[in-house]
């Protein structure tokens, strides 16, 4: 065993580290955070460097790379600051399912531009009354000559209001049984007529990193829309939800170790009773405890990476990977909050900001219930 990085996977985890802490100024962060604005300058700028589509194949305008150092750029963006750092790691969400199910011109159309800063995509999945149970959804993709017309409403779309490209799950085979194996994916591209988006303000968290509930009234799309195999859409978005899961976890990861950061800052020049809080023994073992957890879900989540660039596609890994990741974010940030006591209640000190992006881990790409679900089925078995 080998649990050492490459250089070149070193070098990349340091250029990720040093753009993303000179370019996500906490000011920025606050002045996006505020504007619910999805950072676009930055994201240009994270996209010339190389940092979005790393593990694009190089003739698709990527570095040829694997999930690995993708998300070793993801932990170091969402590290220095949580807001920008995941609006901008999710600027190419879904795009993997162009990339690894997609026609020849899918791929050429859609990757370039992504890697490039030219195009943004968005996966269209969740819907009203389709959340966790994915096999619930209602959209629908019916053929019409030699168009499919597709009508429906998804909801939670991640890039929903600034997306380019669409990745749309629909029912084309609505007799199928289980009615998961009539289901399609298809690209829709944003000026498509019929196609509109309601930006969703409010948010608890990820502020910057926009999303919509995006509506289907009779779309019109060609057979080149479609995306691999007629009425394997639901295996696709499963294989694509195994990677993004090691993402998010990476997300959360990054968060964690950044409200992590910022704690240790903190203890070691605030004093209390004549002396910095960093030197009390309590505080220094809940320090020591997270530390150590830390260095758990690193390994975790990079052996999960590591698997899936390997081949070995294993979703109860990639599970256990985000639950523990999105659990973690939660309680670091938490404590951060906690250890700065009434400072860590205000913008100043960004730990609140933490706080409230970390949330989300646990939430999208399917709750930490869904991942003990998917855990505990792997060890012992389905029962009916």
């Amino acid at each position: 065993m080998n649990f050492e990085l490459t250089q070149e996977q070193r070098d990349i985890k340091n250029a990720a580290r040093e753009f993303a802490t000179n370019e996500f100024t906490k000011e920025r962060a606050e002045e996006y955070d505020r504007n619910e604005e999805f950072p676009f300058d930055l994201w240009k700028k994270a996209c010339e460097l190389g940092f979005i589509g790393v593990h694009f194949p190089e003739e698709y305008g990527g570095a040829g790379m694997g999930v690995l150092e993708n998300i070793l750029i993801v932990e170091e963006f969402c590290r220095a600051d949580s807001t920008i750092g995941s609006a901008i790691i999710l600027s190419d969400f879904s795009s993997e399912v162009v990339m690894r199910f997609g026609s020849e011109e899918q791929k050429k159309e859609v990757l370039p531009k992504v890697a490039s800063g030219n195009a943004i995509t968005a996966g269209c999945y969740t819907e009203p009354e389709a959340g966790s149970d994915l096999t619930a959804i209602k959209t629908k993709a019916e053929k019409d000559g030699d168009e499919w017309v597709i009508n429906g409403t998804k909801t939670f779309i991640t890039n929903g209001p600034i997306a380019d490209y669409y990745v749309v799950l629909a029912v084309t085979n609505p007799d199928a049984q289980p009615r998961y194996r009539g289901f399609t994916t298809f690209l829709v591209k944003k000026d498509t007529p019929g196609l509109s988006t309601n930006k969703i303000t409010g948010k608890l968290g990820i502020r910057s990193s926009p999303t919509a509930e995006v509506v289907f009234k009779d779309v019109r799309v060609d057979d080149s829309a479609v995306i691999g195999e007629l009425n394997r859409g639901f295996y696709q978005v499963l294989e694509f939800f195994d990677e993004s899961r090691i993402e998010i976890a990476a997300q959360a990861l990054g968060i964690a170790q950044g409200a992590f950061d910022r704690i240790v800052g903190y203890v070691k020049q605030r004093k209390q009773f004549g002396q910095p809080i960093g030197a009390f023994q309590a505080l220094q073992h809940r320090i020591a405890d997270m530390k150590t957890q830390l260095e758990a879900a690193r390994l975790l989540i990079y052996k999960a990476a590591w698997n899936y660039d390997q081949g070995r596609i294993d979703p109860e890994l990639t599970s256990m990977a985000k639950y523990y990741a999105g659990k973690l974010a939660v309680r670091i940030s938490d404590e951060a909050v906690q250890m700065h006591g009434g400072y860590g209640y205000i913008a100043e000190y960004e730990v609140e900001r933490f706080f409230r992006d970390a949330k989300i881990t646990e939430i999208y790409e399917g709750t930490k219930e869904v991942q003990l679900n998917t855990i505990a089925r792997s060890v012992i078995g389905k029962f009916k």
